[in-house]
């Protein structure tokens, strides 16, 4: 088998650069030669300063002093008298010296100038590839809707994107270079100048600023600053962007004027509702007395001449009595019901069971005689006005044992809920009922489901109950099924108020 011979090693870079200079002054020693043989004198010089400058400005300073030396060594050799022989004379020596300064020079100046022109090309190169990423990053914000300008620290826009051009209708060419401010007519929620400061020193700003459209329109928009450094943290440029909130900042407006004509009307209802509280007080304070009055010579005209009518004017004269009696506890009602509404609700722990336990033996009269059975289940501790809260439960108690009346077996069911944030109560009953159709009804003033003639009562007390009830933050609600009962429910917060 045939010995291979080894691979011979690939020239360096630093071989092909050396072996450029030793090119370089033999191409200019082979030129000299035969322009020389053609009687051309005194052009190895120049020849040799070529090869030099050509060596340093393709092959660099190491190769260009390679050439000064080869160069130096072939002029003294093939073109110094004596030819042929590295000696030199006196006479000589300035002229050789100069040849080798001036050879340094011109290898120097190659490589300064080298130098520079590398440096040049880096940097158009530079240049190249950042106007290509500016040119790639301004074509990016064009395809955005969204409004992005530039501007430099003098507030001079140099760039405009689409997005700015469709919001305030200036092109690209009308608007850069023009002021920001004065081109859109800035007006700012504080001084300009400390909109500034705090830009240079966080380096951001975000705010609500009106603007003029070119077409003299104004136009409110969400603006934010960035602000844009050089390598030495000097202030550079501010982008800015802007989202139009016109027409969220149109319907702010509309619900403050809303809200302020709102206010406005719940005040003269107020004041409305406290005049009519103050007369119905006053009315109801001032027809008590007569109606005393009325009451009490009925009863006295009932107890001295009864022997002397007959039984259609003794009907007639107990129809009065009873109507004005009526109206005695419509007017009391009223009253509390007026009292209500002025009083203060004082806040304090309330336990919902000892109120029970206390409005039960207040009812014997009306549970005296019948057959009630009475499930009562846990009730929870809140806060509140105590005495208002015990009104609460005496109406909605005695509203359940007067509507069970007509059933044999009463059943009334006093129970609470958990429900979200909020402590629940309801009252249930097995009576009478009612139509849920008129269920808005329940709550009114002199509101009545059932005939006067069949159950008792002026109509006020869940009316009371609501009042009440609203006045502890609470809500209050009824469900109910004709002949099958009805349950009335009543909501306060857990927590103090």
């Amino acid at each position: 088998m045939a010995e291979q011979k080894p691979a011979a090693p690939k020239a360096t870079p630093a071989i092909l650069r050396y072996g450029l200079a030793l090119a370089s002054v033999a191409l200019g020693t082979v030129a000299a030669f035969l322009l020389d043989n053609y009687h051309f004198r005194g052009v190895e010089y120049p020849l040799f300063l070529f090869a030099i400058a050509m060596t340093v400005w393709y092959a660099g300073v190491g190769p260009g002093i390679l050439a000064v030396v080869l160069s130096s060594i072939s002029f003294n050799y093939f073109f110094t008298d004596p030819r042929f022989s590295f000696y030199v004379s006196r006479a000589d020596i300035p002229y050789y010296l100069i040849f080798i300064l001036f050879a340094l020079l011109l290898t120097w100046f190659s490589a300064v100038r080298r130098r520079v022109e590398q440096q040049l090309i880096e940097s158009r190169d530079t240049l190249q590839r950042e106007i290509v990423e500016r040119t790639q990053q301004a074509s990016l914000l064009n395809l955005t809707h969204d409004t992005i300008f530039v501007r430099d620290m003098n507030d001079i826009i140099t760039y405009w994107n689409r997005g700015a051009a469709e919001l305030y209708g200036w092109t690209e060419d009308q608007a850069v270079g023009k002021h920001s401010h004065q081109l859109l007519q800035t007006d700012f929620p504080l001084p300009i100048d400390e909109v500034r400061e705090e830009l240079l020193r966080t380096g951001r700003w975000e705010g609500e600023l009106r603007k003029t459209k070119a077409d003299g329109s104004r136009v409110f928009v969400a603006s934010r600053w960035s602000l844009r450094q050089d390598e030495e943290g000097h202030p550079m440029a501010i982008l800015e962007t802007n989202n139009d909130i016109s027409d969220r900042k149109h319907r702010e407006e509309e619900i403050r004027k809303l809200n302020q004509e709102l206010e406005k009307r719940t005040a003269d209802l107020e004041a409305s509702n406290k005049e009519l509280e103050a007369f119905a007080y006053s009315v109801s304070h001032d027809l008590r007395a007569p109606l005393r009055h009325m009451v009490g010579f009925t009863e006295l005209l009932q107890k001295n001449v009864s022997s002397m009518l007959d039984e259609k004017s003794l009907r007639y004269m107990k129809t009065i009595l009873e109507s004005a009696k009526r109206m005695g506890a419509l007017i009391d009602d009223l009253l509390a019901f007026s009292r209500i509404a002025r009083a203060e609700t004082r806040q304090q722990p309330v336990s919902l069971g000892e109120l029970v336990k206390e409005v039960l033996p207040d009812l014997q009269r009306e549970t005296e005689g019948r057959a009630i059975a009475w499930n009562i289940g846990a009730l929870p501790d809140t806060f509140g006005d105590r005495p208002m809260l015990r009104l609460v439960l005496v109406n909605l108690i005695a509203n359940a044992v007067k509507f069970t009346r007509t059933r044999t077996r009463a059943e009334i069911e006093i129970g609470s809920l958990k429900k979200n944030d909020a402590v629940v109560v309801f009252v249930r009953d097995n009576g009478v009922g009612f139509d849920m159709k008129y269920a808005h009804k329940l709550f009114g003033v002199f509101q009545r489901l059932h005939q006067s003639g069949t159950f008792e009562g002026t109509g006020i007390g869940l009316a009371t109950v609501q009042r009440i009830i609203h006045r502890h933050g609470g809500s209050v609600w009824a469900e109910g099924l004709v002949d099958g009962g009805a349950t009335f429910f009543f909501s306060l917060p857990s927590h103090r108020r």
